[in-house]
């Protein structure tokens, strides 16, 4: 029983940290409605984005939260083959849209259209910036829990680290959704 109310607090101690992350990513959301139109003569954001890029990057996530869902069934069956596997399949999507955003970013900043240009690019790269980074930060996660199953199997202690993973992977689904409406989909009026 104590074992349980241990995994409890760990499980609610990650909710808790989630509400931080979004509470940071609130505040950054903010900051960009407010300050997308400041674009101080330049082109506005939505001539400088590639749509369809953005949603290619778009159902590349939202698959690799389908893998990481299939993923964390296996574990729930027992099923180390295809837990592996699953996850292998959601870190080479996660990987996917990480280069495809690198790209995006490598793109604007050789037609001169960086965070220094002006302040709805500053907003811009550090909104969806700082999503970049938790996907990096979630892959290094997926690929040391990767590393600990074929190691050491696939225990509770490792299963309950792929739960929180899961958490936090489906989390930054739910954040790009919003990058993608507030960001590239909704105009500027």
């Amino acid at each position: 029983m104590e074992k349980f109310d241990t995994q409890n607090k760990v499980i609610f101690g990650f909710w808790v940290y989630l509400m931080t992350d979004l509470i940071m990513f609130a505040v950054l959301f903010a900051t960009f409605a407010v300050l997308r139109g400041n674009t101080y003569g330049g082109l506005p954001l939505s001539s400088l984005f590639s749509l369809p890029l953005v949603l290619k990057e778009t159902l590349i996530l939202l698959t690799s939260s389908f893998t990481c869902g299939l993923s964390l069934l296996a574990v729930n069956h027992e099923n180390t083959k295809q837990t592996i596997g699953w996850l292998l399949v959601t870190f080479g999507l996660g990987v996917s849209f990480l280069v495809l955003e690198l790209s995006e970013f490598s793109h604007l900043i050789a037609e001169g259209h960086s965070f220094q240009t002006n302040a709805a690019l500053s907003s811009y790269f550090s909104l969806v910036g700082t999503h970049g980074l938790h996907i990096a930060v979630g892959l290094l996660w997926l690929l040391v829990a990767l590393i600990q199953i074929w190691v050491k199997g696939l225990s509770p202690h490792i299963a309950s680290k792929l739960t929180r993973f899961s958490l936090f992977w489906h989390f930054l689904d739910v954040i790009w959704i919003f990058i993608f409406t507030i960001v590239y989909l909704v105009p500027l009026k």
